[in-house]
């Protein structure tokens, strides 16, 4: 399966999977065969950034 294009739907399909299955975005990336800064930048676009400590993008 790949990951949402939407900015919209991907901060909320990310969210739902760090919560549920991933320790951490670089493993979510790592599992899923995904850019990381990529993922980042996209979601930067909506003044989102990922928080390590809470593991989710805020």
């Amino acid at each position: 399966m790949s990951i949402p294009n939407d900015p919209v739907i991907l901060l909320s399909y990310l969210n739902t999977q760090l919560r549920d299955n991933y320790s951490s975005l670089t493993e979510f990336c790592k599992a899923n065969s995904v850019d990381e800064e990529q993922i980042r930048q996209k979601l930067a676009l909506l003044n989102y950034e990922y928080s390590p400590e809470r593991n989710q993008f805020v």
